[in-house]
């Protein structure tokens, strides 16, 4: 009979649950929570990644079919629809922000390399429709029978990671989430026709970063020696 941790609870280890402490305190995000923590919340929608749930009535019911194991789990005594619902919708969503670009930051450190042989990142931005269904998502409606929204997503090429997720409506064009990307300094972005924005590429070239885009079939240019 296996004595040791369960493998959620080893997975978890891995986690750098004092650097999510102070995130937390910098939010005030327990602020009168006596048992349902950020941390009790976050470790619930993780288990509920990995055990591929599709709505918190199913997370929780796999949680309470747990019940008995839930402190050695780390997902508290208080894990209930109504609580962790509560938790999702009223809690400051910068906590969990902040420490996926800290846990980001790590995975990207860890599987660093130099393919490409050139100093700075290489980063490739685009953006995918997600059809959803309209009597169901009704708020996501872009066209008479359509739902949906756009993902607009940030990869780094040389670690097969995405650094940065923003979610829009559907009927948002491409190019305005250039805005909202943090460009770093030397690295390089590589975009589709979509995003040729020559006001928006100079604001790369003003945070001192390059970038590769296609040019449109119809661009009139002259070349500068």
């Amino acid at each position: 009979m296996n004595q040791g941790k369960y493998v959620f609870s080893q997975l978890v280890n891995f986690l750098p649950q004092r650097v999510f402490d102070r995130i937390t305190a910098e939010y005030s995000g327990n602020k009168s929570v006596k048992h349902f923590t950020c941390w009790n919340q976050l470790l619930c929608m993780i288990f509920g990644q990995l055990s591929a749930k599709k709505s918190l009535r199913d997370l929780i019911t796999i949680i309470e079919a747990h019940k008995t194991k839930s402190y050695h789990l780390g997902l508290g005594k208080k894990a209930t629809r109504s609580n962790l619902s509560k938790a999702n919708e009223n809690r400051n969503f910068k906590i969990f922000e902040e420490f996926a670009e800290h846990l980001t930051m790590i995975a990207q450190d860890k599987n660093s390399n130099d393919t490409f042989g050139i100093k700075g990142n290489v980063y490739a931005f685009d953006s995918s429709t997600i059809d959803l269904c309209l009597s169901v998502f009704c708020w996501t409606h872009f066209r008479k029978t359509k739902a949906g929204i756009k993902l607009h997503t940030l990869f780094d090429v040389n670690t097969q990671i995405p650094v940065f997720i923003h979610i829009t409506w559907a009927n948002i064009h491409d190019v305005n989430a250039m805005d909202i990307i943090d460009y770093e300094p030397f690295a390089y972005y590589i975009f589709d026709r979509a995003y040729v924005d020559y006001e928006r590429l100079y604001r790369i070239k003003k945070a001192r970063a390059y970038f590769v885009v296609r040019a449109k079939s119809n661009i009139r240019f002259k070349r500068m020696y």
